[in-house]
């Protein structure tokens, strides 16, 4: 078992992770006409809405309750009503999404109160959707602010079903996690449409940030999931959960609605996305498409072509607990070893990385651990990337935020054709590395480290 340590040091050098409202914002975002308000100063938000922007090379909806030192100690009735009142009113969104941030949070607003009398004074929002999820920055990360938005919008958003109601065999739900980008949720839904099943996504940041160019200009969301959808969930016959963090949404939906979950920690990899297909066969009552055979022995020959390269490299890996589960086991079956791992926050699936020790910690935690074991790969977010110079390795940018590279909104890891793609991509990678010289050649075979990676490689395929 994998030990779990929180790094001491006195102040965070080079942030690993990024904060919970940013990831309650970044959920509400995959809603089709949405306003995300955070609730705090505009520096709050000015700082998230920088990330998004650089991300995702596009206007991003973010407003903010705007709060001053003296409205902050007196309390932020009055910026939280005149918000949503100017936003109604002049945005004409679909529904307003509320997270708090750390200087609110301290204050101790009661936002679930202050929405009650806002209602009361203002009939016209009576029945308006104002969801608010308590997402202080000063505790937790970016995944668990995603993870608490989204059980609340299953909470608040989704109406009650009764058990004995008929469901929608065709329908599923699918709740995926915040390390998955819009172009993964294009490929499941494909996927998911071969099989002849419907798929209703919460969030759905495939509709709202692909970087499509609307016909007409919108202030709110430009697309995602609607309110109108989201109260129908009730009706699918499964809610398949993506990510161990989408665990307590999925347990929402199932206690709210009686709809029951199967939750797929992982879809990149072989085995993963043999049982995932094997899933979707059997609800759908279909057999598998000949183009997943197909993508499944292109993968399987993918393997084969970059384990070479990858397996016997020593990794270094940053990023969000189920990023971080992900794309170590894919690379632990290539036969890599992860020897330096670094998260943000807690989580179940920790304890399973196959790493010796994952430090909750920092960036500055990763590039000691990476120097002192001679790791020569790293892969984290676009911050890292300093760190990776310095130790004069190759760096793989994955996670949120890539802000240097163009099209990371586009990337995929999940099915058979997104895992091929990564491998390709890291193997390439390695091999283009001006430093990389004990790769497998003719001439290097049996020599060094190239032994090293054949013996790896020979095992793995036994």
């Amino acid at each position: 078992m994998t030990i779990v340590t929180y790094s001491d040091k006195a102040c965070t050098i080079n942030p690993l992770k990024m904060s919970q409202p940013i990831g309650g914002s970044f959920a509400f975002l995959g809603l089709r006409g949405a306003m995300p308000l955070l609730h705090g100063p505009q520096g709050c938000t000015s700082f998230g809405l920088t990330l998004f922007v650089r991300h995702f090379k596009e206007a991003v909806p973010l407003q903010t309750t705007a709060m001053s030192e003296v409205s902050t100690v007196l309390g932020g009735y009055e910026n939280v009503e005149q918000a949503i009142l100017n936003i109604y009113k002049r945005v004409k969104p679909e529904i307003i999404g509320i997270n708090s941030t750390g200087v609110t949070e301290t204050k101790g607003d009661d936002v679930e109160a202050f929405i009650r009398l806002i209602r009361q004074n203002h009939p016209h929002l009576k029945k308006f959707p104002l969801v608010y999820v308590s997402t202080p920055d000063f505790k937790d990360a970016f995944q668990d602010g995603w993870e608490k938005t989204v059980a609340r919008m299953v909470e608040v958003l989704v109406d009650s079903v009764d058990a004995a109601a008929p469901h929608d065999s065709l329908r599923v739900n699918v709740l995926p996690g915040c390390h998955l980008t819009p172009g993964d949720l294009d490929e499941l839904r494909t996927i998911f449409e071969d099989f002849g099943i419907r798929p209703s996504f919460l969030p759905d940041i495939s509709g709202s940030l692909d970087g499509h160019i609307p016909d007409e200009f919108t202030q709110t969301t430009i697309g995602g999931i609607g309110v109108d959808e989201i109260a129908t969930m009730g009706q699918a016959a499964w809610t398949i959960a993506i990510g161990a963090q989408m665990r307590r949404a999925a347990e929402a939906m199932q206690a709210r609605t009686g709809v029951p979950f199967r939750l797929f920690e992982r879809l990149c990899g072989l085995i993963p996305n043999d049982e995932f297909i094997t899933f979707l066969s059997d609800i759908s009552g279909k057999s598998v498409p000949k183009r997943y055979r197909r993508q499944r022995g292109q993968l399987a020959d993918a393997m084969l072509d970059t384990h070479f390269h990858i397996a016997g490299r020593k990794l270094a890996i940053g990023a969000e607990p189920d990023l971080l589960f992900d794309i170590s086991s894919v690379l632990y079956e290539m036969g890599a070893q992860v020897t330096a791992a670094v998260t943000t926050t807690a989580s179940p699936v920790l304890e399973r990385v196959k790493a010796k020790e994952v430090v909750i910690g920092d960036l500055g935690d990763l590039e000691d651990l990476a120097k002192a074991r001679q790791c020569d790969l790293l892969i984290s977010h676009s911050h890292g990337r300093q760190a990776a110079a310095r130790l004069d390795i190759p760096f793989y940018r994955a996670g949120f935020p890539i802000f240097d590279r163009l099209g990371a909104g586009h990337r995929m890891s999940v099915g058979y054709r997104g895992t091929r793609e990564l491998i390709f991509d890291l193997a390439n990678l390695i091999i283009a590395d001006r430093e990389d010289n004990r790769q497998p050649t003719p001439a290097t075979w049996r020599t060094g480290d190239a032994g090293r990676c054949r013996s790896a490689a020979t095992e793995l395929l036994i």
